[in-house]
């Protein structure tokens, strides 16, 4: 167990990243970590990078889960340590939120370029979760820092309910009577008291943790899906919507109004594909999250492939193709989501074997004017 009254410092590994380019695109991919352990980024809607872009959070298999660190400006890798789960970055200053067993720790981190670089953690203790409740979703911070919140099951009770935390004093309280349907609990990036959670009937619910009393965003068509949602500026909701055998598409739904629009459309298709015709296929969005300057909208299918769309003008652009594999040991979600500068996309990659974060830049200037087909077949 680390010193929790003075800083400690973290055991920081030699560069192993690899810089290729995209054979269809041409753009240039960092793979983080290129050897041969199972590494994936945070989930698409939780904050992986410290607020000055310094060091990118992933989650690896050595062969234990691990929390680890990436820096950018040297290619190192930063050993934050094991057991810790559900993690988020702070909105500001160099620190992230993370559990370990019942108790909630705030981490700040200090950051020494080199090579080699000097990585620093001083710990500071949130709260201990209640006996009796069980942590079950990420941790989630909220618009102006003041609150964490998440799900929990009540053991004794046998509910799940949501519950926030105070992130200065360290005071939890449960948010009137939720039953949430899986493990999406969310706060707003706009709006301090304003969360959303899977309900039910339906997926897309909405709470004020100050009055505990939800509300139903959006009720889907019969035959509808709506999953995968994942809040973006000014209190709108992305999400992912298809009906079967119809179509598919990713969408923003303004929590405020209730208006819905079409960001993307896409298709919905089985897999594997019928006759082996995966065209269509690629059109079927898994994941979408918008960049935090309100400009791009990004989202990867079940090949993991990258996409952006452009927020002004919906213009579409293909980054990079192929980095997810159905066949093999690992199976990995790209979970593709963005740096604080929104400039840079982060994913999990499979394109070189196993599972490695990887990133990808948006070019400057007109890129989007050359544009890029997908290849005949895929190779998956």
């Amino acid at each position: 167990m680390p010193s929790r009254d003075r800083p400690y410092p973290l055991r920081v590994l030699p560069p192993e990243h690899r810089r290729l380019t995209d054979p269809v695109t041409g753009l240039e991919l960092t793979f983080c970590t290129t050897g041969p352990n199972r590494d994936r980024v945070l989930y698409f809607h939780q904050r992986a990078w410290l607020a000055d872009d310094s060091l990118l959070l992933f989650e690896s298999f050595r062969p234990e889960p691990v929390l680890m660190g990436y820096l950018p400006a040297t290619g190192e890798q930063v050993e934050i340590g094991a057991g810790l789960w559900g993690t988020v970055a702070a909105k500001e200053g160099n620190r992230l939120f993370t559990a370990r067993g019942q108790e909630l720790v705030e981490m700040t981190v200090e950051v020494e370029p080199g090579p080699p670089s000097r990585v620093t953690v001083r710990e500071r203790p949130l709260a201990t979760l209640p006996a009796g409740a069980v942590l079950q979703t990420l941790l989630q911070e909220n618009a102006d820092g003041t609150l964490l919140g998440f799900g929990v099951r009540w053991e004794r009770q046998n509910r799940r309910g949501v519950v926030i935390v105070n992130t200065m004093s360290g005071e939890w309280q449960e948010v009137g009577e939720i039953d949430f349907a899986s493990s999406h609990v969310l706060f707003s990036r706009t709006s301090p008291h304003l969360m959303s959670f899977n309900g039910k009937p339906g997926r897309l619910w909405l709470v004020d943790c100050r009055e505990g009393k939800p509300w139903r965003l959006y009720e889907e068509a019969p035959g509808e899906y709506a999953t995968h949602e994942n809040w973006w500026n000014d209190d709108r909701l992305l999400f992912l919507s298809g009906r079967v055998d119809v179509e598919g598409a990713v969408k923003v739904v303004d929590s405020r109004t209730g208006t819905v629009r079409i960001i993307g459309q896409g298709a919905w298709e089985p897999y594997p594909p019928p006759g082996g015709d995966d065209t269509m296929n690629r059109w079927y969005w898994w994941e979408a999250s918008g960049s935090e300057d309100g400009r791009w909208v990004a989202a990867d299918n079940w090949y993991g492939d990258v996409v952006v769309w452009d927020a002004r003008t919906l213009h579409f652009h293909r980054l990079t193709l192929g980095h997810r594999h159905y066949r093999g040991a690992v199976q990995e979600q790209p979970s593709v989501g963005w740096d604080r500068s929104s400039r840079r996309l982060t994913f999990t990659s499979q394109m070189i074997g196993g599972a490695h974060p990887c990133l990808i830049t948006l070019p400057e200037g007109r890129w989007w004017d050359d544009p890029v087909a997908y290849p005949p077949a895929s190779p998956h």
